[in-house]
Formats: C-alpha cells, structure tokens, sequence
C-alpha cells in the first residue's frame, strides 16, 4: 500500500493527515490556514513535495437524497484545482461529521480552547483517512461525481 496524504479541505483551514506505505493507522499532520488560493496551493504543493504521497484522499461532504450541496461543489472545485497542479491520484471519502469526531476525540485526550482548535482540522483529516482505509464509507473517485 502507497502512502495517502488526506485532505479536510475548509474555505479558512485546511487540515491535513497521511499514513505511511502498508500502515492502516492515520496520523494528523498540519493544518494550513489560508485567505488566497495561490497561497493555499502553494503550500499544499510543497507538502505535498514533501510527503511524496501515492494517492491523495479528500473529504467529501454526503448529503441524503444524493443532492451535492454548495460545499459539496466547492469541495469538488479544489479538487478539480488540485488535480491540475499534481499529478497525484485523487480519491474521495467521507466526511460527514468528521470535524465533530475529531474534536470529541481532541476532548478525550484533554484539549480544549484554542489548543483544540488548532489541532482539529489535522485530526479530522485523519478521521477522514481511516475512513478511506477501512473502505465502504463512501469512497469513490473523482470521476463518479462528473465534471
């Protein structure tokens, strides 16, 4: 198995986790806060660069009934971005409740405050990686969703 980067991407913040080749366990990364897209990727690319991943996981906002949602199609535009400046393979998981999850599980290991927001899109990036791992939970290529 390759190495994953995963991506919980936020129109402020941008969390990110990866997992080491033949490893099913998800570690939190960093989080990349941003206000433009050329800084954004930027500084995605350069991680990127660094981490050498073999495929890239995004979270994917589900919604029932199918309906994609105005941050479904935002999520599905920075993909789109992100696939025409790597040529890393993109793949979706879901992300429904992640962020939640995520800082339930940043509770339980005793943050709070900011200390708890600054490591909860990295963890809900990871949440959504072992999501991806365990397969089955929504998790599809980019091109089922269509263009």
């Amino acid at each position: 198995m390759e190495k994953i980067l995963a991506i919980d991407y936020g129109q402020a913040r941008v969390g990110l986790a990866v997992c080491a080749p033949g490893s099913e366990i998800a570690f939190p990364h960093s989080t990349i806060a941003w206000e433009t897209r050329d800084d954004l990727f930027a500084r995605l690319l350069a991680v990127i660069e660094e981490q050498n991943p073999g495929r890239i996981v995004i979270g994917y906002p589900a919604r029932a009934g199918g309906d994609e949602g105005l941050t479904g199609r935002q999520v599905r535009n920075f993909a789109a971005r992100l696939a025409r400046r790597t040529a890393v393979p993109l793949a979706y998981a879901d992300e429904a409740h992640s962020t939640e999850e995520a800082a339930e599980r940043l509770r339980e290991a005793g943050l709070s405050g900011r200390e708890l927001l600054a490591k909860v899109d990295a963890m809900a990036a990871a949440v959504i990686l072992e999501r991806y791992l365990r397969g089955g939970e929504l998790c599809f290529e980019p091109s089922s969703l269509g263009s």
